[in-house]
């Protein structure tokens, strides 16, 4: 999910390098926009989940397991850990901000310093994301583990791949000529219906799997 979410990216903006990627928002047009919002969403969920950042700390599960894996360790070792796992906050932010939010993108208030309002709105725009990874710490509980595969396959997974469709769905249509309106339409029409399909299908799986157990088959739910 992570993966397609950038790719979805790459796609919107035509290449695959950074500086082009910045380049095509320097007008304001954030892909956060230019995406449709969706693969911002599920880049913010999966990458949450990939930091092992709350609610998704099934690794550490400070609560449960005292400190997590890290009590194994002490001293230098610990530290080294700690800073790895902030520092990975701190790089997933700055790609965040780079593939959605615009980069260094901002208003330069006045010509003053004007090489200086670039690094501040990047710094802004970081600072934003590490505060709503707190934000997050402090007030969702943790998922459980099937929790978060039901998630990760049964929602973001799907959706993400879906979108990352429409989206070259609608470069194909702008290229040829043809109606984008049109092939949107068409696009969510057969998203909804995949999705009414996919749902159905889990609800049966799971109307079986109870009738299982209540028969005393011992499948596990």
């Amino acid at each position: 999910a992570l993966g397609l979410a950038i790719a979805t990216v790459f796609l919107t903006s035509g290449s695959l390098s950074t500086h082009d990627i910045v380049a095509t928002q320097v007008s304001g047009n954030w892909n956060v926009l230019a995406t449709g919002v969706v693969p911002f969403l599920v880049f913010l969920v999966a990458g949450t989940a990939e930091l092992n950042r709350p609610p998704f700390d099934l690794v550490e599960a400070e609560q449960e397991l005292v400190g997590g894996f890290h009590t194994e360790y002490s001293s230098l070792r610990f530290a080294l850990f700690f800073l790895a796992e902030f520092m990975n906050v701190i790089t997933m932010s700055a790609i965040a901000v780079t593939l959605f939010l615009g980069g260094p993108s901002g208003p330069i208030l006045t010509d003053t310093l004007g090489w200086a309002w670039p690094i501040l709105w990047f710094s802004v725009k970081v600072f934003a994301f590490l505060f709503g990874f707190v934000w997050l710490r402090a007030t969702l509980p943790r998922f459980r583990y099937d929790q978060l595969m039901d998630l990760g396959w049964k929602v973001l997974i799907p959706v993400s791949l879906g979108w990352f469709l429409l989206i070259a769905a609608m470069r194909v249509a702008d290229d040829e000529g043809w109606s984008v309106a049109g092939v949107v339409v068409i696009g969510l029409a057969g998203m909804a219906g995949g999705a009414a399909l996919l749902s159905g299908a889990i609800a049966k799986a799971r109307a079986q799997r109870l009738e299982a157990i209540e028969a005393g088959e011992g499948v596990d739910v």
